[in-house]
């Protein structure tokens, strides 16, 4: 119960700046990273901190939530596959038929131009209420 408690005193952003301390290692990194570029995808975007500790995005409506495990980060877009994704960031969740992911493994690249447009994709497609962006 103190945890919650002292939970609900801090604002997600500072719950999601804990978090990336404590995982003190390659998955701090990458979650600190992913971070930057959506939040730097449009500055409106809000951090949030739902389902017991897990940092979302939103703006408009989720964009993504930033997922970490063992052995990856994981980026989840709640409309993804109403994304149009050229290079093919999307390599996880791929068989659903709203959801699509992005797994980061240790030493992954980040392509930090498509990361961006896939943001910036998904915050149209939120802004647009529609259900679909995808293009041809």
């Amino acid at each position: 119960m103190e945890k919650q408690s002292a939970e609900n005193t801090k604002s997600p952003s500072q719950l999601i700046d804990e978090r990336i301390e404590e995982l003190g290692d390659w998955r701090g990194q990458m979650l600190s990273k992913v971070r930057n570029l959506i939040r730097q995808a449009d500055p409106e975007v809000m951090e949030e901190w739902k389902w017991r500790g897990t940092p979302v995005w939103s703006l408009d409506g989720m964009i993504c939530t930033g997922e970490t495990y063992k052995s990856i980060v994981k980026l989840t877009f709640a409309k993804g596959a109403s994304l149009n994704d050229p290079t093919h960031m999307f390599n996880s969740s791929l068989e659903g038929n709203t959801r699509r992911a992005i797994d980061f493994h240790e030493g992954d690249e980040v392509d930090e131009e498509a990361l961006t447009e896939l943001v910036r994709a998904a915050i149209a497609l939120n802004k647009s209420g529609s259900k679909t962006s995808r293009k041809g």
